[in-house]
């Protein structure tokens, strides 16, 4: 690990201070946390990825029923009707 310098408010180290303590660990761990969840959120899926993901889908759900194109609205009444 590198080792970094990071300026807080006098409310946000009191914060991350308690929230260490509540779970145990250490601030700089805590931090750490929120860096890896941020860098997660805000990743951006490649072109490619999306493509691969999309590809997986067809199929994945099948129901058993083989015309299910022609029929939905009916599969769709019935399944209303069993609620």
């Amino acid at each position: 690990m590198k080792r970094t310098q990071v300026q807080f408010d006098e409310a946000q180290l009191a914060t991350l201070r308690a929230l260490a303590a509540e779970k145990q660990m250490s601030v700089s761990a805590i931090v750490r946390q929120a860096v890896d969840e941020l860098v997660a959120r805000n990743r951006s899926t490649s072109r490619d990825e999306l493509w691969k993901r999309a590809a997986e889908v067809p199929g994945a759900f099948a129901s058993g029923q083989t015309d299910t194109a022609r029929e939905h609205d009916r599969y769709l009444a019935e399944a209303l009707e069993s609620e």
